[in-house]
Formats: C-alpha cells, sequence, structure tokens
C-alpha cells in the first residue's frame, strides 16, 4: 500500500507517510493504542526502514516514542515474525508462514503491530524485562506502559 492509498483509505488505527518525499525507502507511521488495551489513547511514532531488496526482504521498524513492551527492544525496535527474514527459522521456532513474505504491505505490517500491542507474545521477548514484569509483576508492567501512553500524548500535543 502506498502513502496515497493509505491517504485515500485510511485503515483506522495508524497513520503512515514517508519522512522525506524523495526518500521512498523510509516512512513514518503514528500508531494510535488500540482500545481495549493498556495502550489505549497512545500516539506512539515508530519508523519502517524498507531495504533496496524489498518486497524480497521485510523492513525494519522501530518506534521512536517510548513504549514498554515484551516484543519492543528497549531501543524501540520491533521483534515480530513477519518483520523476519523469509524462510525458515533456524531455531525452529517460528513457521516459514508466519516470517515475511512479499505479499506483505505496511498495511499488514502495521496490522500487525497493533495485534502484538494488544496481545504481546513474552514467549519470544525482545524486551525480556517488560516480558518478565508481564508475567510476574502486572501491576508495575500496567504502570510503565500507562507512563509511556501518558508521554505520548504529551509529545503528540
Amino acid at each position: 500500500m502506498t502513502c496515497d492509498e493509505l491517504n485515500k483509505n485510511p485503515v483506522e488505527g495508524f497513520s503512515a507517510g514517508l519522512i522525506d518525499e524523495n526518500d521512498i525507502f523510509r516512512w513514518e507511521v503514528l500508531i494510535i493504542g488500540p482500545p481495549d488495551t493498556l495502550y489505549e489513547g497512545g500516539f506512539f511514532k515508530a519508523h519502517l526502514y524498507f531495504p533496496k531488496e524489498y518486497p524480497l526482504r521485510p523492513p525494519r521498524m522501530k518506534f521512536v516514542t517510548e513504549i514498554w513492551h515484551p516484543n519492543i527492544e528497549k531501543n524501540g525496535d520491533v521483534c515480530i515474525s513477519i518483520l523476519h527474514e523469509p524462510g525458515d527459522d533456524k531455531w525452529g521456532y517460528e513457521k516459514a508462514s508466519e516470517r515475511w513474505l512479499p505479499v506483505h504491505t505496511v498495511e499488514t505490517i502495521l496490522i500487525s503491530v497493533i495485534s502484538m500491542l494488544a496481545d504481546p507474545n513474552d514467549e519470544s521477548a525482545a524486551n525480556v524485562d517488560a516480558a518478565k514484569e508481564w508475567r510476574e509483576s502486572y501491576p508495575e508492567f500496567k504502570r510503565k506502559v500507562a507512563r509511556c501512553v501518558r508521554k505520548s500524548q504529551e509529545e503528540c500535543s
């Protein structure tokens, strides 16, 4: 899906566009925290970096807004199956069908990330501390997420 298509047919929960009109490989996205989740009400900015080999290889996604989540590294890098290189997982954790496929679009990536916000995978954590809190100290996890949501609202206004 191109910027024009996203603007003509906006998808609920996010917006996306080029960071620089002269560089089609770098996109900025704004994800609105999904309703009925801890992230509800937040405005989370992220960047998508597309390789020259796209669509044969996946983009990288990095949140620039602070966010506390088991599948998002502390530096903002997103760890989700559909952004992993195509083919078989050498550790046998993911099926090839769960990994990057050239049919994925900005829209399918962002819908998957929104779903991930609603339902973290703490078995495959990129942020081990957040995953541990999610499992063992949920009130503390909720408090950190609430702080990120408040901060994102302040940064967006």
